[in-house]
C-alpha cells in the first residue's frame, strides 16, 4: 500500500515539473517596468499641429545670377521659390563629393560673369538633414558636415556645370563631380529671375534691391494656450505642482525640480528640467529629431518654422526654429519675444524650452500695402549701421507688434544677422500712404501718350511720408498719386488709374480700383498672350480710367482719358499689352502683382505670381 502512495505521489511531481517546464518554455514573463520613470511625461491634450523634420528645413532664400553682374533673390513661399526648389531640385542626385580649399575659385567673377543659382541656409545645416532634402551620397568627412550654401553655375566659355557645398568650417568647400543637372536646368533657373526686381551688392554676400520693395503689413486675431494647459503637458504629475510669483511678476510653476515661468502676461514661458552635465556623443542631427518630438508632444507648431541653426557650446545643444508668416520670416527682440522656439539639449535631454504662447488665426484680419527702402537709401542705412562689420546677411521680415483685443500686427522691416547669430532690425518699412515716385516712361516719344502736358510732382501727402524727410522725385508726365507705376513687378495703384511698362513683350498685368475691367490682348484669333509672339495686338482702355503699356521695343500701348475710348494702331513687334483684373479687387487684402508669360515660352499666360 505504502509503495503504492509513493508512486502516486512520485508521478504528480513528475507532472508538475513537465507543467513548469513546458511555462517556462512557451510563455514569457512580463519585464516592463511598473512605475514610470520622471522622465516620462503625461500628455492629457494635444496642442497644436505636429510636423516633420523635413518641413523644418529649406534655404533662407534663392540668389539668382543672370550674367552681366545682374542678380536677383527669390524668398520662401513665392510662386518661383516653390517651382525652383520642390519641381527642378529637389530629388536630383549629388555624387562624387571632392573637398577643396575655396580659394580654387574666384567667387567674384563667377558672381559677376556666370549664370546660376545660390540655396543659402543662414548658419548651415548638418548634411544628413540636408539629405531630407536632397539626394546626397559622399564619403564621412561629407557626410559628417555642415553646409551654408549651395552654389550651381554653368562656365561662361563652356557647357559645364559645376555644383559647390560650402562647409560651414570657413575655407573649405566640396565640389559634386557627378551632380544630376543639366545646361537647360540652370537657363531655367535664370528664366525665372528674369521677370523678378534686380538686385546689387551692398557687400560681402549682401544683396539690396535696386528700386523699393513691396511688402505687406498684416493683423492676425490669434489665441492663446493657457499656462495650465502647459502645466499639464510639461509636468510628470501636475498636482504636485505649485505656483509661485516673483518679484517682475512672472508666475512660476515648479515641481521642486522642473520650473516653468510665464512671461508677457501669460504669452511667453520658459521650461527648464536641470540635468546632469555629462559629455556626450551625440550627434547635432539627433539633437534635431529629439527637439521636433518634444515639440510635437508639448505645445506643437504654429504655421511654418524653419531649422535656423544648431550649437553645441560647453556641452549644451541649442536649437532654435524660426516661425514663417508667409514668404517672411519673424524677427522679434525684448520686451515682446515672438516667433521662435528655442531648445536646449544635454545627452539627448531637452533641459530648457522656450517658446511663445500664442497662435494667430489662419486669416488676417487686415492687410495694407507698405513699401521697403531699397537702392541708394538701404545702402546708406547700411553704412550707418553702427555694426555694420558684424552683419552677415540681410533680408526682409516681419516685426510683431501686440495690440489690444487679441490682434497681432506684423509690419515688414529689413532685418540683419550678426555674427554672433543674433538678428535686429535694421530699418522700418516707409509710412502707409507712401508710394515709390513714378518713373519716366522709357522709350522715347513712346510715352508722351501718358499723361501729355501734365507734368506735376508727387503728391505732397507721399512727399511727407517719406522718412527722414526725403522728397519724391517729380514724374515726368505722370502722377505719383493717381497712376501706380509698375515695372513689370512692383506697383503702386490708387485712385483706380494704372500704369505698367511691359517686359521683352511679356504681357502686364496689373489691378486697378476703378470698377470695370480694362481688356488687352484683343488679337486675331489667338490667346490673350498670343500677339506677343505675333506682334501686332491691339489694347482698348475702359472711359475713366488711364492705362498706359509701353513694351521693350518703346512702342505706344493705349490711352483713355476723358470718358473716351481711345486706340492704338498696332504696335511694333514686342509691343506689351496692358491689363487689368476686376476694379473692385482689395488692394490691402491683396498686392498688386504681375501675371508674367510662362517662363518656357509657350504662348500662355502664367496666373499671378502668388506667394
Amino acid at each position: 500500500m505504502m509503495e503504492r502512495v509513493k508512486t502516486g505521489v512520485l508521478i504528480v511531481l513528475v507532472a508538475l515539473s513537465l507543467l513548469q517546464s513546458y511555462l517556462l518554455a512557451y510563455s514569457m514573463p512580463r519585464l516592463g517596468a511598473t512605475v514610470r520613470s520622471d522622465q516620462d511625461y503625461v500628455n492629457t491634450e494635444r496642442l497644436g499641429t505636429q510636423s516633420h523634420v523635413e518641413n523644418t528645413i529649406f534655404p533662407d532664400d534663392l540668389i539668382i545670377h543672370m550674367g552681366d553682374d545682374r542678380h536677383t533673390v527669390i524668398y520662401p513661399d513665392t510662386q518661383f521659390y516653390e517651382m525652383i526648389l520642390k519641381q527642378r531640385l529637389i530629388g536630383r542626385e549629388f555624387k562624387g563629393f571632392q573637398r577643396s580649399p575655396i580659394t580654387l575659385i574666384d567667387w567674384n567673377e563667377v558672381r559677376k560673369n556666370d549664370i546660376g543659382i545660390e540655396l543659402r541656409f543662414g548658419s548651415g545645416i548638418a548634411v544628413d538633414l540636408l539629405q531630407k532634402l536632397l539626394k546626397l551620397e559622399g564619403d564621412l568627412l561629407f557626410l559628417n558636415d555642415s553646409i551654408d550654401r549651395i552654389w550651381i553655375f554653368k562656365t561662361t566659355d563652356t557647357e559645364e556645370i559645376r555644383t559647390f557645398f560650402f562647409s560651414s568650417e570657413e575655407g573649405i568647400v566640396y565640389e559634386s563631380v557627378r551632380a544630376d543637372l543639366t545646361v537647360r536646368d540652370v537657363q531655367d533657373y535664370v528664366g525665372f529671375g528674369q521677370h523678378l526686381p534686380e538686385y546689387m551688392m551692398v557687400g560681402d554676400d549682401l544683396y539690396a534691391p535696386k528700386e523699393s520693395l513691396q511688402a505687406t503689413a498684416m493683423t492676425f486675431p490669434y489665441e492663446t494656450y493657457s499656462p495650465e494647459q502647459m502645466q499639464r503637458s510639461l509636468f510628470f504629475d501636475p498636482s504636485t505642482t505649485r505656483a509661485i510669483v516673483d518679484r517682475s511678476g512672472s508666475q512660476i510653476y515648479t515641481d521642486g525640480k522642473r520650473g516653468l515661468k510665464v512671461e508677457q502676461n501669460g504669452l511667453w514661458i520658459n521650461y527648464t528640467n536641470p540635468a546632469a552635465t555629462q559629455s556626450s556623443d551625440v550627434l547635432l542631427s539627433e539633437n534635431v529629431y529629439a527637439s521636433v518630438e518634444f515639440i510635437n508632444q508639448h505645445g506643437g507648431w504654429d504655421g511654418t518654422h524653419a531649422l535656423v541653426g544648431t550649437t553645441a557650446d560647453r556641452e549644451q545643444k541649442l536649437v532654435t526654429f524660426r516661425k514663417y508668416v508667409e514668404q517672411y520670416p519673424v524677427v522679434s527682440n525684448s520686451p515682446f519675444n515672438y516667433g521662435q522656439i528655442q531648445l536646449t539639449l544635454q545627452q539627448g535631454v531637452v533641459t530648457e524650452y522656450s517658446r511663445s504662447l500664442i497662435t494667430l488665426k489662419p486669416q488676417a484680419q487686415d492687410r495694407e500695402v507698405r513699401w521697403l527702402p531699397g537702392g541708394e537709401n538701404l545702402e546708406q542705412r547700411l553704412k550707418g549701421y553702427e555694426r555694420r562689420s558684424e552683419i552677415t546677411a540681410l533680408f526682409p521680415a516681419l516685426r510683431p507688434v501686440p495690440m489690444e483685443d487679441d490682434l497681432l500686427r506684423l509690419d515688414p522691416v529689413w532685418a540683419v544677422r550678426l555674427s554672433d547669430g543674433t538678428e535686429e532690425v535694421l530699418t522700418d518699412a516707409y509710412p502707409v500712404g507712401y508710394s515709390p515716385p513714378a518713373k519716366p516712361p522709357e522709350g522715347g516719344a513712346g510715352g508722351e501718350g501718358e499723361a501729355a502736358g501734365d507734368s506735376e510732382d508727387a503728391s505732397a501727402d507721399n512727399r511727407e511720408a517719406i522718412p527722414d524727410g526725403e522728397g519724391v522725385d517729380s514724374g515726368t508726365g505722370a502722377r505719383a498719386n493717381q497712376d501706380g507705376q509698375g515695372n513689370g513687378f512692383e506697383s503702386s495703384t490708387t485712385a483706380g488709374d494704372f500704369n505698367g511698362r511691359g517686359l521683352s513683350g511679356l504681357v502686364a498685368d496689373r489691378f486697378g480700383n476703378g470698377g470695370e475691367d480694362t481688356i488687352a490682348g484683343l488679337s486675331s484669333g489667338k490667346d490673350e498672350s498670343s500677339d506677343r509672339d505675333a506682334g501686332n495686338g491691339s489694347a482698348a482702355a475702359s472711359a475713366g480710367n488711364n492705362a498706359s503699356g509701353q513694351g521693350a521695343s518703346g512702342g505706344v500701348g493705349s490711352t483713355g482719358q476723358g470718358g473716351n475710348e481711345k486706340e492704338e494702331e498696332p504696335g511694333s513687334p514686342g509691343d506689351s499689352e496692358a491689363a487689368r483684373e476686376d476694379g473692385e479687387t482689395d488692394l490691402a487684402a491683396d498686392p498688386p502683382v504681375s501675371g508674367i508669360a510662362a517662363p518656357s515660352g509657350e504662348g500662355r499666360l502664367d496666373d499671378r505670381n502668388r506667394r
